[in-house]
């Protein structure tokens, strides 16, 4: 746009001043009508870009809708809004000559080639990496190879979000991301599993206290049937006598859960609740203890 009016100026400038000195009126009202023609075309490239940039995040939640949220719509989406303001605001602003001005020269072409190793371009690369190949996609819960593990929230052009507990973000550069081993815990919708061993005294009724876990483990929001039956059929996983300890007749349960639930949360919520149910049902939990005899010389 400023090269356009630059080439206008300077192919008419003969005439200009010809007509001014012809016509002594001021040049300001000229300059300002100018101005105001300029500020006119740009809020039209402005409002243009907005109406497509609006018309886009339409048809993505539409999209988000049918298919829910996933990684590559949301790069896809971010690629396209800067696609947007490149074409109705970079552009309209002196892009061709920007681009004349980079591609003309050997040196600054291979400024830009050793620019795109730096890490805003790798992150972009990466993120597009990312969105192609998706090891994981939004809502996955994954683990990073610290021991980290949160749910994924989103994904920009540079970093991906996670929700660790108490709705902590983490946010992680996509190529540090891309390079790193994770352990993906929601991978192609497999339910997660937890086992929990409970203790009960020795001389506890086995079948009451298999019921009373099994009924505790039923009542969690976060437990699901997910162990397959001999018929086919879904079901809880049973409760199993599984060791005589020293102290105590230890009980085994496979707890299947979603894999958005954070592993804390259902282990507390299941280990509440099986206490709870075996103190009611009066069944004892045994404990370790250290009797003392002292003997009289």
């Amino acid at each position: 746009m400023f090269r356009l009016i630059g080439k206008i100026v300077e192919t008419n400038i003969n005439e200009l001043s010809e007509f001014f000195s012809k016509y002594p009126v001021s040049i300001v009202p000229f300059l300002l009508a100018g101005f105001i023609g300029f500020i006119v075309i740009m809020a039209l490239y402005a409002l243009i870009a907005w109406a497509f940039i609006k018309l886009s995040n339409k048809i993505f939640r539409t999209i988000e809708k049918k298919r829910g949220k996933k990684i590559h719509l949301q790069f896809a989406e971010n690629i396209i809004k800067l696609a947007i303001i490149i074409l109705f605001v970079v552009i309209p602003l002196g892009g061709d000559q920007i681009s004349k001005s980079i591609l003309g020269s050997a040196a600054v072409l291979a400024a830009v080639v050793g620019f795109a190793a730096q890490d805003v371009i790798k992150d972009v690369l990466s993120g597009l990496q990312i969105s192609l190949y998706k090891p994981f996609d939004i809502g996955d819960r994954i683990e990073l190879e610290d021991g980290t593990a949160g749910i994924v929230d989103s994904i920009t052009m540079r970093h991906v979000v996670l929700t660790l507990i108490d709705t902590v973000k983490l946010i992680i550069p996509n190529s540090k991301l891309n390079t790193a081993t994770i352990r993906n815990l929601s991978y192609e919708y497999v339910p997660r599993s937890a086992e929990f061993t409970f203790p009960v005294h020795y001389d506890s009724d086995i079948a009451k206290a298999k019921s009373t876990i099994f009924e505790a483990v039923k009542a969690s929001p976060y437990s699901f049937p997910g162990k397959r039956s001999k018929s086919g059929e879904m079901i809880y996983a049973p409760v199993y006598f599984i060791a005589l300890s020293d102290s105590a007749l230890n009980m085994k349960v496979t707890v299947y859960y979603e894999s958005s639930t954070p592993t804390e949360v259902l282990k507390d919520d299941i280990n509440t609740r099986v206490f709870e149910a075996l103190g009611n049902a009066g069944i004892t939990i045994p404990y370790s203890y250290t009797s003392v005899v002292l003997e009289q010389a």
